[in-house]
């Protein structure tokens, strides 16, 4: 009996949506192929027929935030008003208490930067190129004439991800939060985002 139409596509949505949040929960050299399938509710037998190995896997998973304008994967309580600046929006999200809370959810930048490091040619150029749409992103809206819009971007994008990181280590979570607010603070004076224009980061 044939599948029906688009199943195949189905099947690996589930088997990337899996290998997404077992990889942000422990990693990439932790999380077999069996895990990953187990999770999506399949069997080992049909990876190979999707992906060619765990890496390339890898590399989609990257590649589903930035680069990938119907994510749908949201942080709950996070909003987005398409018609204001998309920069600092982006800053207040990504350094938010929901984003930071949404382990499973998370960008991958923040999730997986330790395994992307030890990792072959093909992961290394998926992390690049969610990095670099992030920082297109947030460079079309950047206001601070001092510097050029590329390296303002790239600051701001790099005080997101390492903010979260460090903060998502303390264990002293009220630490954990004025770091975060500190990185948001920061941020959006880099982008020449006014202060009238901010909230706290919640």
């Amino acid at each position: 009996m044939p599948y029906p139409t688009g199943h195949r596509e189905q099947v690996r949505k589930k088997i990337v949506d899996s290998a997404r949040r077992l990889f942000n929960q422990n990693g990439f050299e932790s999380v077999s192929v069996d895990s990953i399938m187990s999770n999506a509710g399949l069997t080992r037998g049909g990876f190979y027929s999707y992906f060619d190995s765990k890496s390339d896997l890898y590399a989609e998973v990257m590649r589903c935030f930035f680069t990938d304008p119907n994510w749908e994967h949201k942080w709950e309580g996070v909003q987005f008003d398409p018609a204001a600046e998309a920069g600092p929006q982006i800053v207040r999200a990504y350094l938010s208490r929901h984003h930071f809370d949404d382990v499973e959810n998370s960008c991958p930048l923040v999730a997986l930067p330790n395994d992307v490091a030890r990792s072959d040619e093909t992961v290394k150029t998926a992390f690049e190129t969610v990095f670099k749409a992030m920082v297109t992103l947030l460079g079309r809206d950047v206001r601070n004439s001092s510097r050029s819009r590329e390296k303002a971007a790239m600051a701001i994008a790099a005080l997101c991800i390492g903010g979260m990181v460090v903060s998502r280590s303390m264990n002293d979570r009220s630490l954990g939060e004025k770091l975060r607010e500190a990185a948001t603070e920061v941020a959006l004076e880099l982008g020449g985002w006014t202060q009238k224009r901010t909230r706290k980061v919640s």
